[in-house]
């Protein structure tokens, strides 16, 4: 890659910044989200969503279900 190309391509990772809304932009922020307990206050879900509470919680148990039986020995038939 040429001097003049990597110059070229960070003027437009620069340009593309502008366009991103700043909320994507605040990486880690939890203005503004909700916080959903779960495995008895082992782990913490933050969604903006308040309504979305009981779907969010019936979507992760179905991942940690789906997980655990992964790794479970299944009996030999």
């Amino acid at each position: 890659m040429t001097k003049k190309t990597t110059l070229e391509y960070r003027m437009m990772q620069e340009h593309n910044r502008l366009k991103i809304p700043d909320s994507k932009l605040i990486s880690g922020s939890l203005s503004g989200k909700y916080p959903i307990s779960m495995d008895g206050g082992k782990t913490t879900i933050f969604i903006s969503d308040k309504s979305k509470e009981a779907e969010t919680r019936e979507r992760y148990q179905l991942q940690r279900d789906s997980r655990l039986n992964f790794f479970v020995k299944k009996p030999k038939t």
